[in-house]
């Protein structure tokens, strides 16, 4: 296989940058010419304007990273052919708004309740910032804005920051599973399940189907090393989670922290319940490097999910070795790369009436195949593996009101929670293509 030019490949896609604070910016295109000097200052060196940081690995962290997305509307905005548009999957063509029912965005996610930058159709470039400290933020986006401001207008933004202890809204610890890619250094904590073929996370190379590749948008300079993600604004209601565990405890007898580890299939500091099924405490403890090395198959099978629930938040989203319909366990792996926004949950002081959620980036080479497969398939359907039924991820899926079940196996009889209701709404959202640098500078000489 051909070696991946990480100095091509923008950085996020291959590896986290565990910054304590982001912020996701939303641009409308105004002034082509214009717009497409702005790019070519993001991947040329402009000692005025911060560059796109790329996969290649660094000597010491830099106080902020930046990156960018585009979506469909704003390729045509930048004034990319009509032949090389229509080479885009239809997916990302269509966009989030279109394809929103699909993935369980009704209701009160539909887009008729989504903020309103994330529904404009002059939404064209998403700028995602990250950083050491808010005062980096704040300077590096200054300088972007100084970049920007002749030829394109911001229609929006949304800022995040990190919980202590790396943990969502929710309580749980979060980001500890992410894919091994072949080829490129590792990112994320080890396992031992099969690598994932870069492929999956970048176009123009042999996918994770066999004998089967993407096919890469023309002109092929302006697709290979690129890749595709869902933005998320995904609120989070932490009171109405919290007050269904504590119903469920009292109607079950089972303890809160038992029924919110089986509901993600964690324990809150990440311990996973496959591995320490009792306690999140387990001797002798589990090394911190361990935590995303295990399978519900093997040495620790757990077929019928006596330890972590079939069902489980964890399992539906990665069945890892788990026999799952078609045998596609491994072939739907995403790239998470997410951050909290809003005030930290405080259970004395509520209801508080703040937004508090997760932004999110689910990142692959399909929107089809890997995001979208994974909220139709495995969080709002039960059909790709035995025992689930008609349900719904506990914690993200689209739940009716109070309408959702949650079973527990046992070996006397499982436990079955009732009542679930959504406890995640979706408040906005944008498909994006994630162009290579090369990409780039080829945007920016369209201008």
């Amino acid at each position: 296989m051909e070696a991946v030019e990480l100095a091509d490949v923008q950085g996020f896609i291959l590896r986290g940058y565990t910054m304590p604070v982001a912020r996701y910016l939303g641009l409308s295109v105004r002034e082509p010419t214009g717009a497409g000097a702005f790019l070519g200052t993001l991947v040329d060196s402009d000692p005025a304007v911060p560059s796109i940081t790329t996969a290649q690995p660094w000597a010491a962290k830099p106080d902020y990273c930046v990156n960018l997305g585009i979506t469909f509307t704003g390729l045509a905005a930048l004034g990319v052919p009509r032949a090389s548009l229509a080479s885009f999957p239809v997916e990302y063509r269509e966009g989030a708004v279109q394809r929103a029912t699909s993935v369980g965005d009704v209701g009160t996610s539909a887009p008729d309740q989504w903020l309103p930058w994330l529904v404009d159709p002059t939404l064209h470039l998403l700028l995602i910032l990250s950083a050491q400290s808010a005062d980096a933020l704040d300077a590096a986006t200054k300088r972007l804005e100084q970049a920007w401001s002749a030829s394109c207008v911001e229609l929006g933004r949304h800022d995040g920051a990190a919980l202590p202890g790396d943990a969502a809204h929710f309580g749980y610890r979060d980001g500890l599973s992410q894919p091994t890619i072949d080829g490129v250094p590792l990112a994320g904590l080890p396992d031992h399940l099969p690598r994932a073929p870069v492929g999956e996370f970048l176009l123009g190379y042999p996918s994770q189907f066999d004998r089967f590749s993407y096919q890469v948008p023309e002109p092929p300079e302006l697709g290979v090393n690129g890749s595709f993600a869902a933005f998320r604004v995904l609120e989070q209601d932490v009171d109405a989670f919290a007050e269904f565990v504590a119903q469920q405890a009292s109607a079950t007898g089972l303890s809160e922290d038992l029924i919110e580890a089986k509901l993600c299939g964690r324990w809150r500091n990440g311990t996973p319940l496959v591995l320490s099924p009792d306690t999140d405490t387990p001797e002798p403890p589990i090394p911190p490097e361990a935590l995303n090395d295990f399978d519900y198959t093997g040495e620790a099978a757990d077929e019928w999910g006596y330890r972590c629930p079939i069902g489980s938040h964890i399992r539906r989203m990665n069945p890892r070795g788990q026999r799952v319909a078609g045998d596609g366990g491994h072939l739907h792996r995403i790239v998470r790369r997410g951050i909290a926004y809003g005030p930290a949950y405080d259970p004395a002081h509520s209801p508080d009436g703040q937004a508090r959620g997760l932004l999110g980036l689910f990142i692959g080479v399909s929107l089809r195949d890997q995001f979208e497969f994974l909220m139709t398939q495995w969080a709002n359907d039960g059909i790709f593996t035995a025992g689930l039924g008609r349900t719904n991820d506990p914690l993200i899926g689209a739940q009716g009101n109070g309408a959702g079940t949650f079973s527990i196996p046992k070996s006397g009889g499982s436990v079955v929670l009732h009542g679930l209701t959504r406890f995640v709404t979706t408040r906005g959202g944008a498909y994006c293509f994630l162009p290579s640098i090369s990409a780039i500078r080829c945007l920016a000489a369209l201008a």
